[in-house]
């Protein structure tokens, strides 16, 4: 039970991180001339609070990610991991007022459709038991 409580804050946490990211940058580029990269422009980067924040979320992301794939198979939690394709949409759409038209919504959900039908061709329900790879059985 614990796996797929991680991997649903993980995938919250990868959501708030990657929007928070995209807001900071975009306050950041708005700064300065269009696609133009300056020392300048990575000063403001690092002194923005939102992007702290997005970074921070993505930290605790990488850390759930990684703790996820020692109790479970990479074939259980990429799969699991893409319905964060719609939390990134709906993120972008809600808190950047980005325009999703039905067609990016739609290639979206086949993303999601793709990969687990992936998941799915393969055996194994996700779970590890017993010993890990090359080492003990977990505490």
């Amino acid at each position: 039970m614990k796996t797929p409580i991680v991997l649903v804050l993980a995938m919250l946490a990868q959501a708030a991180g990657d929007t928070c990211l995209s807001k900071g940058m975009k306050t950041i580029a708005s700064l300065n001339q269009p696609d133009e990269f300056s020392l300048l422009m990575l000063v403001r980067a690092m002194e923005s609070p939102m992007i702290w924040i997005g970074i921070i979320c993505l930290l605790i992301f990488f850390a759930m990610f990684s703790v996820s794939l020692s109790w479970a198979d990479l074939s259980f939690v990429m799969p699991v991991l893409s319905f964060g394709y719609i939390l990134k949409v709906a993120s972008a759409a809600h808190f950047l007022d980005e325009t999703v038209t039905p067609v990016r919504w739609a290639g979206t959900l086949f993303i999601v459709i793709g990969v687990l039908l992936v998941s799915k061709s393969g055996s194994g329900s996700g779970e590890r038991s017993g010993t890990a790879a090359g080492g003990n059985a977990p505490d």
